[in-house]
């Protein structure tokens, strides 16, 4: 069964595991990649590949143009699914990405936005306060191409008696 919801950024907004369903879907808002992005996150990382910073160099790579970083997206991944509010006061720890797989690269001017639909939802065995959720997350460009897609599970409290 799949629901969708559209979440604000109010804390009545938390989600604990005994409110999660597999299937529960959402959206995120729209973020478009600028050169600002590119330059700050080929400094930061130190990922200065001429692929990413270098127009003349990159217009004759296949891509024709400059590319953002696949971490880069990934990491605005993470702000955008982080927007929706749904863990703030719930996550206890994000436990990682798995079967992460890059598909279409990112552009200079495209506008990412997340899917994400919870897949999995584990009470924990051994602490009955806790368990673990994982969600199918995609990143999406304007034209509805997933670039990027995978799992991510996250640990996440239960709700307080």
């Amino acid at each position: 069964m799949t629901v969708n919801v559209t979440l604000d950024h109010e804390p009545s907004q938390v989600r604990y595991l005994d409110d999660i369903v597999v299937g529960t879907s959402w959206v995120t808002r729209g973020r478009t990649i600028t050169e600002s992005d590119v330059l700050t996150f080929a400094t930061w990382s130190g990922d200065m590949h001429p692929l990413h910073t270098d127009e003349e160099y990159a217009r004759t790579s296949t891509f024709g143009t400059r590319v953002f970083h696949g971490p880069g997206a990934l990491s605005v991944a993470f702000g955008l699914e982080m927007s929706l509010g749904w863990k703030i006061g719930s996550a206890i720890a994000f436990l990682g990405i798995r079967d992460w797989t890059f598909l279409a690269p990112v552009f200079i001017g495209d506008t990412l936005h997340v899917r994400e639909q919870v897949v999995e939802v584990t009470p924990s065995r051994t602490k009955p306060d806790r368990g673990v959720v994982a969600t199918k997350v995609e990143v999406v460009n304007q034209d509805d191409v997933v670039t990027q897609q995978g799992i991510w599970t996250v640990m996440l409290s239960r709700r307080p008696a």
